[in-house]
């Protein structure tokens, strides 16, 4: 098995969480996104982060509203809608839930059943 194989899967899982993150704290473009989560050293490109975007809004958890640029064309922001914030606080469950098992799972001595 290829760790980077694993890895990528593992970040394709947790996009979609990130991205509700992100939006939680401000309405932002593409860009903006893509630039945030290369500051995390989270490598998301255009292509991945486009399709993901309008799936997220026709879902019904972002909206978005087109802006005027001082630096070119409007821009498409996206924002959480209110299902969207319910949906963010259900992973944020999840999330901390995942993070308890794995650290249980870290630190736990197994003691397997008798046979």
């Amino acid at each position: 098995m290829n760790i980077d194989n694993a890895k990528s899967q593992m970040r394709k899982g947790m996009l979609e969480y990130c991205v509700l993150l992100l939006l939680s704290r401000e309405p932002s473009y593409a860009n903006d996104i893509i630039m945030r989560f290369k500051a995390a050293e989270l490598m998301v490109v255009e292509g991945t982060l486009y399709p993901l975007l309008t799936r997220l809004k026709n879902d019904g958890l972002l909206s978005y509203e087109w802006r005027e640029s001082t630096q070119g064309p409007p821009r498409k922001y996206y924002a959480l809608t209110s299902e969207g914030r319910r949906f963010l606080s259900g992973l944020d469950q999840a999330w901390g839930e995942l993070q308890l098992i794995v650290q249980r799972l870290k630190s736990m001595s197994f003691l397997l059943p008798k046979e």
